[in-house]
């Protein structure tokens, strides 16, 4: 199974463009060491041939461009298999009405996410130009389902959705019910066996989060933020972390120490916010996640596995 991190970042990305945090500002001046983040979307592969894409951020046209594994192989065509998206929130989804210009596009998502997307949605028409443009294939927890193929006996690619605690996307807050479908994870595997767990987005670990992590050759887990008042403490925005449906990487009760013991080859931090110390290359919390086992995702990145 081959990886590649397009966008490591959290909505907004780093540095966010109306931001003067000290991570933002020192970015922009050149002041600190960290690189530039956008926001998070990953290509994943089976047959180094067929492409899905984990979520699909609104920067998802100069991701493609950087990748040349997704560039077009003929005068119309995309190695774009299909698209997975784990939960409803803006940076996950809004670079799907990016690939509006009359290419067939496969959508794999809960039901719960698809609605919530398509639904009174009027710039959903751009995605309606012919019949067919875009085929939605529903995710249920707990089925494992072919990615690059709706045949299982030609996809190289298999995923388990694994609801994850979560809530609505900002946008539709107040407007539908608490769902187990509202944010999922993935467990996906290749032919090999190979497994990678998949966890961008979360407010917490539940066990059976644990227990399909377990074993991974390697998880992508929510980086957001480092403290549950990472955001309130310095009064960008009158949220905790926890209100944001993400759980804090620090902490006793953060996924650092909850995730520890984990058995799994490789772990890397993914969607992670722009005030997020980790960011910092020299800081005293990127030095304790790297001292734990931890990457801190980079958009570019590749994982072979």
């Amino acid at each position: 199974m081959l990886i590649r991190i397009l966008g490591a970042g959290a909505g907004g990305g780093f540095p966010q463009w109306n931001c003067g945090c000290p991570n933002c500002d020192g970015l922009r001046r050149g002041t600190i060491r960290a690189k530039p983040r956008s926001q998070v979307t990953v290509a994943l592969s089976g047959d180094a041939d067929r492409w899905v894409l984990l979520n699909c951020g609104p920067e998802i046209r100069a991701q493609i461009e950087a990748f040349p594994a997704l560039w077009p192989r003929a005068p119309r065509h995309s190695p774009i298999a299909a698209i997975v998206l784990t939960c409803g929130d803006l940076d996950h989804t809004l670079g799907l009405l990016s690939l509006r210009e009359s290419h067939p596009l496969t959508v794999l998502a809960t039901e719960t996410v698809r609605a919530g997307f398509v639904d009174g949605n009027a710039l959903y028409r751009t995605l309606e130009r012919f019949p067919g443009q875009v085929t939605w294939r529903r995710f249920v927890p707990g089925l494992e389902a072919p990615l690059d193929d709706p045949d299982p006996a030609r996809a190289s690619l298999f995923a388990t959705p694994v609801p994850v605690p979560g809530k609505p996307p900002v946008h539709l807050e107040g407007r539908e019910p608490q769902s187990e479908e509202q944010a999922i994870g993935l467990i996906v595997r290749d032919r090999s066996g190979r497994r990678l767990a998949a966890f961008p987005g979360a407010g917490g670990i539940t066990p059976a989060m644990r227990a399909v992590m377990e074993g991974a050759d390697a998880l992508l887990f929510d980086g957001t933020f480092w403290s549950e008042d990472e955001l309130a403490r310095p009064k960008l925005m009158d949220k905790r972390a926890a209100d944001m449906a993400h759980l804090p990487i620090g902490g006793p009760e953060g996924s650092l120490a909850r995730l520890v013991d984990l058995a799994v080859t490789r772990k890397l931090f993914v969607h992670i916010n722009n005030t997020n110390p980790i960011l910092r290359e020299d800081s005293a919390e990127r030095a304790r996640v790297e001292a734990a086992g931890w990457t801190v995702a980079e958009d570019g990145m590749e994982i072979a596995l």
